[in-house]
């Protein structure tokens, strides 16, 4: 279910009041891979519900430049929620999802292995109540990123040998 900030975190705190464990993880999630799925995968088995903050197009622009994201916020979104490990997806449009994080306080803060604990936005606020951060190993080859370069060597033409 794709939901806005306020509407998440009124369905947030109540699942919490019903003893749900709420995991969070971000990303742009721009071409869903299998990277992508066992990543979700995993974080949802660290919880009840697993939320995903999805950046939003102007995010995606402003960490990987102008010619990202190749699939619009909207779709994205629409792809996330109907993965079955993703229950809530919420989109924001600052760089990070620190003020995502701080309005639903969720109990387990996910990221990718590609990212240093000490480095992870949002930690602050979900450790100074108890919260847990943790990583989920990265799979090695599986990117958006790597796929858009596999596309673009594999597919553009070469005047060298056409």
């Amino acid at each position: 279910m794709i939901l806005d900030i306020l509407e998440l975190s009124s369905i947030v705190n109540t699942l919490k009041q019903d003893g749900k464990r709420i995991v969070f993880t971000n990303g742009c999630f721009d071409i869903i891979h299998v990277g992508h799925v066992r990543y979700l995968k995993e974080a949802r088995e660290l919880g009840d519900v697993l939320v995903v903050g999805l950046n939003s197009d102007i995010s995606v622009r402003t960490i990987k430049g102008n010619n990202r994201p190749i699939v619009p916020q909207g779709e994205r979104a629409e792809v996330l929620s109907s993965l079955k490990y993703v229950d809530y997806v919420v989109i924001f449009g600052e760089p990070d999802p620190y003020n995502t994080i701080a309005a639903i306080k969720p109990d387990v803060l996910v990221k990718g292995g590609d990212w240093g604990i000490d480095k992870i936005i949002g930690r602050d606020i979900v450790e100074s109540y108890g919260g847990k951060v943790c990583t989920i190993p990265f799979i090695e080859g599986a990117s958006s990123s790597g796929i858009i370069e596999d596309i673009l060597t594999k597919y553009s033409p070469d005047p060298l040998n056409p």
